[in-house]
């Protein structure tokens, strides 16, 4: 994971059930960091998803083209 260069951050106002939220201030949860880590790992999975739509094209054709040629390195490895 790469490493987040720290940025000024804003208020928000969220939602979240009583009971949950009761539990999480009871056990000393930094709800921010929670929900930053949470989102941070929810986007990645999105940006990651969008490219590999945004370049499908170019990743079929190379699987494509390693299936039938090998790949370029195999005649230097030695595993």
């Amino acid at each position: 994971m790469q490493q987040r260069v720290k940025k000024p951050k804003r208020a928000v106002n969220l939602s979240i059930g009583a009971d949950l939220l009761a539990e999480a201030k009871a056990a000393g949860t930094n709800l921010s960091a929670v929900l930053e880590q949470a989102l941070a790992a929810e986007l990645e999975g999105f940006r990651l998803e969008k490219m590999r739509s945004e370049h499908r094209n170019a990743i079929e054709a190379h699987n494509e083209f390693v299936a039938k040629h090998g790949l370029l390195s195999d005649e230097w490895r030695k595993f």
